[in-house]
């Protein structure tokens, strides 16, 4: 392996802000409009729904207040079309207590969208996933904020690791991964492993963790308006986490 040769990928992460919500726009009136859709509920279905649990529903009823609260973003005109909104996070999590305060029954997650639910909990075994929450966490909001937190670190890794992968193998990165978090092997033997002088180290480090960044900025800025809430958001991501 060449020394230089480890280069977390591509140094230009190309996104347009807010795009895929807008991309989201028509509900269910369009196939590239359902389908921006249900992958920003694929994104949020879980803070969503941990947030439906904190606030005292039993499983089965927050999974169908959860699928409920998706289908009626299917409607026409229930997404946000102005990126001066803010942050889609905050936009999210208001429409959801605002869907809640008005008490939807289960009866309406049939009906809506033609019957078609947006998330299969058998496969997600959510309730799985809840219950290994802290039992300290807090009140929902700050429950919500976590899993958010949580689940946008690791589409941001999941999307790091196809860049690297393929170019450089999986024992590679998981070996690199690790200083992510400063945690792991010392240099010295994690350069050993690698084969890489520690000079050589350090740049696959530094140039990963850069990465990682611009990954989770890249996440960030399609669903915020501008560039300052995107810095806004990360030092957000960065209080949550350090709460945790």
């Amino acid at each position: 392996m060449s020394q230089d040769s480890i280069v977390p990928g591509a140094r230009e992460f190309h996104t347009t802000r807010w795009s895929r919500v807008l991309a989201a726009q028509g509900g269910a009136a369009s196939t590239q409009a359902r389908a921006a859709l249900s992958g920003l509920c694929k994104d949020y279905w879980y803070p969503l729904y941990a947030f439906v649990r904190r606030r005292g529903h039993a499983a089965h009823d927050a999974q169908d207040l959860t699928q409920a609260f998706f289908a009626t973003l299917l409607e026409a005109g229930t997404m946000p079309d102005d990126p001066a909104r803010g942050k889609f996070r905050s936009y999210l999590l208001g429409a959801l207590k605002h869907f809640l305060v008005n008490e939807w029954h289960r009866a309406q997650t049939q009906k809506r969208g033609g019957g078609q639910p947006l998330v299969e909990w058998d496969a997600l075994d959510a309730e799985s996933r809840y219950a290994l929450e802290p039992l300290d966490q807090g009140d929902a909001d700050a429950c919500y904020d976590r899993r958010w937190a949580l689940e946008l670190l690791a589409r941001a890794m999941e999307k790091l690791r196809a860049e690297f992968v393929p170019k450089h193998g999986a024992e590679t990165f998981d070996a690199l991964k690790s200083t992510l978090s400063g945690a792991g092997m010392p240099r010295e033997e994690l350069a050993a492993k690698l084969g890489l002088s520690e000079g050589a180290l350090k740049v696959a480090v530094h140039r990963l963790r850069q990465r990682y960044r611009e990954v989770l900025r890249a996440e960030i800025a399609e669903t915020v308006g501008d560039a300052a809430e995107v810095d806004a958001e990360m030092r957000h991501l960065a209080t949550v986490l350090q709460a945790s």
